[in-house]
């Protein structure tokens, strides 16, 4: 019998089959959101294609919320719902998880290339079997992973974009853009999503906001003004990773994800510092390494273990 596993964010649906325990290469596709009216007929142009696989359970990472075996896409008007999907599929098994949990029940096999390793920690540290995966793109988000006795994988929902900014990181952030400016950064997600970025460039500069796109490319052109906030973003997101590094004790490593999560990776000399900074229970992040997943199918790995 085959899994159905699926990646579905506001642009693309990632979708494939798994057998044996491992997802077959060739059935691998990418469909465009933009030529479906819904994710109803991704499924059965997939299963078509497929020729009609006789599918035993079925696991779909979504970019959204998801509750009561419902969920719906944050940034397209697709809905999904598990009872729907096991009669669309004749699946025994259907299960909807957000991308952020998919990606951390990714985590503990995640190897080689599909990970980059941006800060080692020392081989001979205490382990404890949690993690975090980090996501910065266009939200923030995190997800903490526990690697069970036996090997089995649970991971905990959160809405850590929606808190506030720790009191450090607004000091810095007053320090460098001015008590007004600063109060437009009131939560996590506005300052370390992209917006975040776009918000900050235009605070430092006093300039209009431009895309966090832009900045970045901008920033590799060597653009001074973006360099700068490029250089104090990558500061602030150190010392906001040292916080979840005493939140969540992530022993096992600290993952960033998302298009921020990868522009930072070329930024490590300016996060290891500020990710060290203060001396109190400075063991917990000295002893925490910090990876970039690198793997486009991480998710849909993470659907497959979900299942498991």
């Amino acid at each position: 019998m085959a899994m159905l596993l699926g990646d579905v964010g506001g642009t693309n649906a990632r979708m494939a089959i798994a057998r044996n325990g491992s997802i077959d290469a060739g059935t691998v596709t990418r469909f465009k959101g933009d030529d479906f009216a819904s994710f109803d007929d991704v499924v059965r142009q997939f299963m078509a294609e497929q020729h009609q696989p006789n599918i035993s359970s079925m696991c779909i990472a979504v970019a959204g919320p998801v509750s009561g075996g419902r969920a719906r896409l944050t940034n397209r008007d697709w809905s999904f719902d598990e009872d729907n999907l096991a009669r669309l599929t004749d699946a025994d098994q259907v299960r909807l998880i957000n991308d952020l949990s998919a990606l951390g029940y990714s985590t503990p096999s995640l190897a080689g290339e599909q990970l980059g390793t941006l800060r080692a920690a020392p081989v001979t540290r205490a382990r404890n079997g949690q993690a975090l995966v980090v996501g910065l793109g266009t939200g923030f988000n995190v997800c903490a992973v526990r690697v069970l006795p036996g090997g089995a994988i649970t991971v905990l929902e959160a809405e850590e974009g929606h808190t506030h900014l720790p009191a450090n990181i607004m000091a810095r952030l007053q320090d460098r853009v001015g008590t007004a400016a600063a109060a437009g950064f009131f939560s996590t997600e506005e300052t370390f999503a992209g917006r975040g970025l776009s918000r900050l460039h235009a605070a430092m500069t006093g300039t209009a906001p431009m895309r966090s796109e832009d900045v970045a490319r901008a920033a590799e052109a060597g653009d001074p003004a973006a360099v700068a906030t490029y250089d104090l973003f990558a500061e602030l997101v150190g010392l906001l990773c040292r916080e979840l590094s005493l939140r969540f004790m992530p022993l096992e490593g600290l993952f960033l994800a998302g298009s921020v999560g990868r522009s930072i990776a070329d930024r490590m000399a300016l996060f290891e510092p500020a990710f060290l900074a203060e001396s109190h229970m400075r063991h917990i992040p000295e002893n925490t390494p910090v990876f970039l997943i690198r793997d486009d199918m991480a998710a849909l790995h993470g659907c497959l273990a979900a299942l498991g």
